[in-house]
């Protein structure tokens, strides 16, 4: 999952040298994916009105939905 998600940030950036990726364990069993990004690409990321950040979020959802987990995905 941490794969995936660092592999969507890296084709949305300039610099996809500065992405990474951490996790946490939240509650009930939630993983939390947070993502991290030069501060020069955090528009990028986001997108007008959060839609990449929206899309990001929904497929990231549906890998997970398929391997049985609970995720949030929080970009920092």
């Amino acid at each position: 999952m941490q794969d995936l998600l660092k592999a969507i940030a890296s084709g949305l950036v300039e610099k996809p040298e500065e992405v990474s990726v951490t996790t946490e364990e939240g509650e009930n069993g939630m993983t939390v994916y947070h993502l991290h990004v030069a501060e020069d690409d955090m528009g990028r990321v986001i997108g007008k009105q959060g839609r990449i950040a929206k899309a990001i979020r929904v497929v990231m959802r549906a890998a997970a939905t398929r391997n049985d987990m609970k995720i949030m995905v929080e970009i920092d």
